[in-house]
Order: structure tokens, then C-alpha cells, then sequence
């Protein structure tokens, strides 16, 4: 039994679950993965986007329990820092803590327009403005962060802002988002990475669907 348990919800579905995840494996940290069916109302309010605030993940770990996506990151971040989920440069650091922020706390109508779904496949998905908007201003991040720190990841090597961004890029290929040549190769080093290929594979396998993120907008 592992001294850790990271609580999750749907893997096919669940954008937050996918970032909690992927910074304790990013971290090193063993840990038991927990369930919680997405049949529970609380999680399906969290999927929908109608919970005022996201309570999955949660992590529990040496009798603490942390509930937020950047909280996580930023515990793991303490007790494993060879795994530079947060840079040691204080500027690289100081960018990983802005655009991981960034991704927390904005780009609703993306969010909402273009629900994470890794079993769905909409080749003529219309984007429309305010979603579009969001996507540009995403790309424009990755552009300048692969610019400035030679790629394949946002500060050069993979650390709690490529966590962030992964469920990103799940939507940019579930919806057939096209993107520049800079940006499609972030996308494939991301969808490169083991534990997302693990992650993906999980998510398809599921048996639960939710019709109402399988809607066409």
C-alpha cells in the first residue's frame, strides 16, 4: 500500500484529474490512484463545469490533503524538488508559476466549448470566437516559451506547466484544432510522453459516457 492516494474522477473526461496525475508521476512520488465514478453528482457538476470550485483531484499524503490542482504542484514541488516540477532558475520558475496560473484561472470559453473528451473525434468542429480567442492566446504562450527556451517543453524540460497544458492539447486533436508547425510539435512531444500515452490508453477503456459532453456545439 502506498503512503499516497490521488483521488481522481473520469479519465476520458476529467482535465483536472489528468493534471494532478500527471504531476505526481512527473514528481516521482508513489502513489495509489483512486476513482470516483463520474455517476457521483459532485463530479459530474465538476464535469460540466457547474461546481463553483474543484474538489478532484485530491491528494493525501503524510496525513495532508490537497485539493487544488496548483496546490498539488506546488506541494509535490517540496518534497521532491529533484523532479523540478517548479524550475531552480528563478526566472524560468517565476514563468512556470505564471502560465500555470494563467491556465487555472482563465480561458472559460474554451473550456466549455471544447470539453475534454479523448474518446471523441470531431473533424468538422466549428470554433467559434470567444473559444478561438482563448486558443490563440494559448498558442501565442507555447510560441514564446518554446522560443526562448529551445523546446520540447515550455521551460525546456517537462515541469508542472506541461501538467497544465496537456488537456490542451488533448482538446486541439479531439476537435481537429489546426496549429502552427512550433505548436503541432509541443503537441506531439506532450502526447509523446509515457504516462500520457498510459493515461490515454486508460481513458479510452472506460466504460462510463456522458451525453452531455458528447454533444456537438
Amino acid at each position: 500500500m502506498s503512503e499516497a492516494i490521488l483521488t481522481i474522477s473520469s479519465k476520458n473526461y476529467s482535465s483536472w484529474s489528468l493534471r494532478g496525475w500527471l504531476m505526481t508521476k512527473f514528481s516521482g512520488l508513489p502513489f495509489e490512484e483512486k476513482a470516483v465514478s463520474i455517476d457521483d453528482p459532485a463530479m459530474r457538476a465538476e464535469l460540466l463545469l457547474l461546481s463553483s470550485s474543484f474538489l478532484i483531484p485530491n491528494l493525501q499524503h503524510n496525513g495532508l490533503k490537497i485539493w487544488d490542482t496548483l496546490a498539488i504542484g506546488e506541494y509535490l514541488n517540496e518534497i521532491r524538488p529533484e523532479a523540478s516540477l517548479l524550475p531552480a532558475d528563478l526566472e524560468k520558475r517565476t514563468r512556470c508559476r505564471s502560465i500555470s496560473g494563467e491556465m487555472h484561472s482563465g480561458f472559460g470559453p474554451m473550456r466549455s466549448a471544447l470539453p475534454m473528451n479523448l474518446k471523441g473525434d470531431f473533424p468538422n468542429f466549428k470554433v467559434w470566437a470567444r473559444a478561438q480567442a482563448d486558443i490563440d492566446r494559448i498558442t501565442t504562450i507555447w510560441r514564446e516559451h518554446l522560443d526562448l527556451y529551445g523546446g520540447p517543453f515550455l521551460l525546456g524540460e517537462r515541469s508542472l506547466a506541461d501538467a497544465m497544458y496537456a488537456p490542451v492539447v488533448t482538446r486541439l486533436r479531439t476537435y481537429h484544432v489546426p496549429v502552427d508547425a512550433k505548436c503541432g510539435a509541443y503537441c506531439d512531444a506532450i502526447m509523446a510522453m509515457p504516462e500520457m500515452a498510459e493515461w490515454t490508453e486508460a481513458a479510452k477503456t472506460e466504460p462510463e459516457d456522458m451525453e452531455e459532453l458528447e454533444v456537438e456545439f
